[in-house]
């Protein structure tokens, strides 16, 4: 049975159920909901699992709420330093993008990079002009410029303070992402990301290092984190989902609680994961107090959810 499948993550943290209110919370499942009707739009129409993730990752990157894209936090130059990556699990190709600025949807940068260049990786001004050469959509400072963003980074800009945070003075992991199942059983993994408040000397988090934040592959899974990058990567995450499942027979959901509640916490691997399997299922997992989150399958049915 071919079981179509979508699923994506708006961030992790310990997000207080204080700090949500009705309304915002409603405001949040909105953008969510958006995420998956575009994704599955593409999916129910025969897309491929890779252009499902790539629209749906977009459409959290258009939008202010997530800390990728648009909804970007500051660096301590006050800056804005993008990363992403996506994954096709049908023949492992792969493409990312790290510290890249002015670029609208880093991801659809990152398949550029995957479909258009021998690289899998690239970074920083190299990568700004790979992207005028592909042409792909521009914006200047002021379209990634948000109010509550900027207030962030003032509180501590000029300190060798680093926030995660993406809520009022709460912890929080603004990364976004998405795995998603086709027609034809094919994975693929997204994941996009502003990365830290106030962070300095370029740094780089796990969302575009294939096998850490990302990874997809038909044989197993599709993986998309969120989290503590440091951890993440320490923990080569994402692929170690696979791993767990190819070499040691784990059904996913197994191998997400293993990943998620025994190898990150050792390693302050705060945060949480979406996975699908080859078979269709679907498991978005965290250790912390919320993820923002959501899935749709063969069914059509759009859930989401922040809390447990």
């Amino acid at each position: 049975m071919n079981r179509i499948a979508l699923a994506i993550h708006g961030g992790a943290g310990t997000i207080s159920p204080e700090v949500m209110t009705p309304s915002r919370e409603k405001i949040y499942r909105a953008a969510l909901e958006l995420s998956l009707q575009r994704g599955y739009a593409a999916l129910a129409q025969g897309g491929s699992a890779l252009d499902v993730v790539e629209v749906a990752v977009r459409a959290l990157e258009d939008s202010p709420l997530f800390n990728a894209g648009k909804g970007s936090v500051f660096n301590a130059d006050g800056q804005h330093e993008m990363d992403a990556s996506l994954m096709n699990g049908s023949d492992l190709r792969a493409g990312a993008v790290a510290g890249v600025q002015n670029v609208k949807n880093p991801i659809s940068l990152a398949r550029r990079v995957m479909e258009k260049s021998n690289h899998v990786l690239i970074s920083g001004s190299g990568a700004f002009e790979f992207a005028h050469k592909q042409k792909v959509e521009l914006e200047d400072d002021q379209y990634f410029f948000d109010q509550f963003r900027y207030d962030q980074w003032k509180e501590a800009v000029g300190t060798d303070t680093v926030q995660l945070d993406h809520s009022d003075k709460e912890k929080k992991f603004g990364t976004v992402g998405a795995v998603a199942r086709d027609v034809n059983g094919h994975l693929a993994a997204a994941t996009s990301t502003g990365g830290m408040t106030n962070k300095k000397w370029q740094r780089i988090g796990d969302s575009p290092i294939i096998g850490a934040g990302t990874y997809a592959n038909d044989a197993s899974c599709a993986v998309s984190c969120t989290g503590h990058g440091e951890s993440f990567i320490r923990a080569v995450a994402a692929h170690d989902v696979h791993a767990l499942m190819l070499y040691k027979g784990l059904s996913l959901e197994e191998a997400v609680r293993m990943v998620v509640h025994e190898k990150l916490p050792p390693l302050d691997g705060d945060g949480g994961l979406i996975a699908v399997d080859h078979n269709g299922n679907i498991v978005l997992d965290f250790n912390c107090s919320g993820m923002y989150r959501g899935h749709v399958g063969a069914d059509g049915e759009f859930h989401t959810a922040i809390f447990r």
